[in-house]
């Protein structure tokens, strides 16, 4: 099953970066975020990519095309006609296709354009600036076992101020701080999609979360998976500069596959 992931914005929140590189591109411990997005679906056995690029999405396919010679040892021999040799190599067992899907291109026309590379299959969709440690196989079959078009996953954002209560007379009859429940529950990605979605896309022009999800919803083909458990979108410089403090101190409960390793 291919894993489509959306990396073809601009990244304006996060623009001291992102004026040089994609969003996708932008490093937490000296691995762009992207890497990190794929490393989760791949500790769950979903190896192959479809990655929708725009905005500098040259820089995209340069980073994947000297991936592995990045990731090993080499020796460059200028006296033999300039060779390389390159030991212990680290590879990953990834199939990635890298796609232009246009600079301007809204989120639903990006979906529309790798269509090709998708057919008649289910495939797997996400943003290219969140981890978490959704159990991606527990979401697949949440997927399977409803058989509507499309699935989301769901998590609370937790409310970051203190909370008024306003009465009519718009007195305060309460002022306490915030709870896990005052918070929004949102559409994280780690979307599972029938190729029937295809259908409700027009073409460039549409955002996938409007026209589209609201037409699923509409007509009950949209379901919720509901994760309680660790999303992070980075968003923000100091989105980014709290993911670099979890890796600092080891609180990294999206890289599953350094439990493993």
């Amino acid at each position: 099953m291919k894993v489509v992931i959306l990396a073809g914005g601009l990244g304006t929140r996060i623009s001291e970066e992102s004026h040089l590189k994609p969003k996708p591109m932008i490093e937490i411990g000296q691995k762009p975020i992207l890497w990190h997005i794929m490393k989760e679906y791949s500790y769950y056995g979903f190896h192959e990519f479809v990655i929708c690029c725009g905005y500098k999405q040259q820089i995209i396919k340069e980073w994947f095309a000297n991936y592995y010679l990045h990731n090993s040892d080499v020796t460059f021999d200028f006296t033999k006609q300039n060779s390389m040799e390159v030991h212990s190599n680290v590879a990953e067992p990834w199939r990635v296709t890298l796609v232009d899907t246009g600079l301007n291109t809204m989120t639903g026309g990006r979906i529309k354009r790798i269509q090709p590379y998708i057919g008649d299959e289910t495939f797997m969709l996400t943003y290219g600036d969140a981890v978490a440690d959704v159990n991606i196989s527990e979401l697949l079959a949440f997927h399977k076992g409803h058989r509507k078009v499309a699935t989301i996953t769901a998590v609370n954002v937790k409310q970051k101020f203190g909370v008024l209560e306003i009465g009519p007379d718009d007195s305060i009859s309460q002022f306490r701080e915030k709870k896990d429940s005052d918070g929004q529950v949102i559409n994280a990605g780690y979307m599972v999609m029938e190729p029937e979605v295809f259908r409700y896309i027009e073409g460039d022009e549409t955002v996938f979360e409007k026209g589209p999800l609201e037409r699923l919803s509409a007509e009950g083909q949209l379901m919720a998976y509901r994760h309680n458990g660790f999303w992070k979108c980075m968003d923000t410089q100091r989105d980014k500069q709290k993911l670099e403090q979890m890796i600092e101190t080891g609180d990294t409960p999206w890289m599953q596959w350094e439990k493993r390793e």
